[in-house]
């Protein structure tokens, strides 16, 4: 009678699978946080027609939020780099889902209303550094950028997730639907998180430190290495891409409603649909990437160039579905670059021991140039129109070219050369 033989799992086998658990946790928890994130975003058209809120009003709101949660990011990324993930980020969850639920019923008094969302947006602002940290330390470097496009895929997938609430509920049922969601998450990632430490996916914050200690002679940290890697560079990618991926997207189901006289249910489909589309970037953007040689300067050049030219020719097709078409693929394109700077770069700086604080560094600059721009463009729309503001994206993506254009190369070829 032959008898099995049970072969163990390889090194590389137990590495994948235990990247894609950790991924597959961090993408469920982070798609809470985006639905919440872009709930206000897709019942604006409700909320104004209503009487609820002015655009200026939730312009306001909007800006507070971005504010709120750049700080929040610069702050609770450091503090993740020395606490436990598990707390911080459990613990934003479960706060951020309370104060969406109190939202909806202090929104019509504004003052009480702005201090709710911005409580909600601190909250929010605790999970992204931690959760950045712990793929980056418990992954192997090789599967890291893929184990990350998990939860960078939940990002821009909270977008159409948000929209198809908006179309079924009032945006009183949005708001607490949505933070429902944050506690239940809120409570699966801190018992998954205790799962997997306790087999060994995730190290504890000790174990971390011996393996840091073991490394230290071959690894260098702090702000030099930092620089090392391009810090500088990334900080204006993420200054340029954070106001198309977060004020932008923020304001196109308005600019659908407004600039193309759609109707809000309208606008809160196409939005959902165009939401859905460019969620998939990550994908892309790490799919041209590898296409590239892993060379992360030569793709975002790439998505930047794309993105450019779609928004300049936008400026000049006023037929609605192509207009929406090329739309959408600068978007795609300026996300694509966003994504090379979370899925792949973040993720990268493990050696420096700065994961959290450069990525919360990284996500203030983006939500800082957010909440400016949301503030600017609320008031831009009646002074230059929304043309104007179509010319005012393309030369923003136009930076972004010049930025990406590989100096560093040129640099070390003249050098070389000499």
């Amino acid at each position: 009678m032959e008898t099995e033989v049970k072969t163990q799992p390889t090194e590389k086998a137990i590495k994948i699978h235990n990247a894609v658990l950790l991924g597959t946790l961090c993408a469920i928890a982070y798609l809470a946080v985006y639905v919440a994130r872009n709930i206000l975003s897709t019942v604006t058209p409700q909320m104004t027609a209503q009487g609820i809120m002015t655009a200026g009003q939730i312009g306001t709101l909007s800006s507070i939020y971005f504010i709120v949660y750049a700080f929040g990011q610069l702050i609770n990324g450091s503090i993740g780099d020395h606490l436990s993930p598990k707390y911080m980020i459990s613990l934003g969850l479960l706060l951020a889902g309370a104060g969406t639920v109190v939202f909806p019923l202090v929104a019509n008094t504004p003052g009480v209303a702005n201090i709710a969302y911005g409580f909600t947006a601190f909250c929010l602002s605790m999970i992204y550094g931690p959760m950045t940290k712990v793929v980056a330390e418990n992954v192997d470097p090789q599967y890291a950028p893929r184990c990350s496009l998990g939860y960078n895929f939940s990002s821009f997938f909270g977008s159409p997730l948000a929209g198809v609430l908006a179309m079924f509920l009032a945006w009183q049922g949005v708001f607490v639907s949505s933070g429902a969601l944050l506690v239940v998450m809120g409570i699966v990632f801190f018992a998954a998180f205790c799962l997997m430490q306790r087999h060994g996916i995730i190290q504890s914050a000790s174990a971390r430190k011996e393996v840091a200690e073991a490394d230290a002679p071959a690894s260098t940290g702090g702000v030099w290495a930092l620089l090392q890697h391009h810090i500088v560079k990334f900080s204006v990618v993420a200054l340029v891409t954070g106001v198309v991926r977060t004020t932008v997207v923020f304001w196109l189901p308005t600019y659908l409603a407004q600039h193309l006289h759609y109707s809000s249910e309208q606008a809160a489909l196409i939005f959902s649909i165009a939401t859905l589309i460019i969620s998939f970037n990550a994908f892309a953007a790490v799919f041209i990437y590898e296409r590239l040689g892993h060379n992360i300067h030569k793709a975002v050049l790439l998505f930047f160039v794309l993105s450019a030219v779609c928004f300049t020719a936008l400026y000049f097709v006023a037929a609605p579905i192509p207009h929406i078409v090329l739309l959408v693929l600068a978007i795609f394109a300026a996300d694509g670059a966003a994504s090379m700077l979370w899925s792949c770069y973040c993720p990268s700086l493990r050696e420096t021991g700065m994961v959290s604080t450069a990525t919360g560094f990284l996500d203030f600059l983006s939500y800082l140039a957010a909440s400016v721009s949301s503030t600017i463009f609320a008031g831009a729309v009646s002074s230059i129109g929304w043309g104007g503001l179509i010319l005012v994206w393309a030369a923003l993506m136009a930076v972004g070219v010049l930025v990406s254009l590989p100096f560093h190369e040129w640099k070390a070829g003249r050098r070389k050369n000499i």
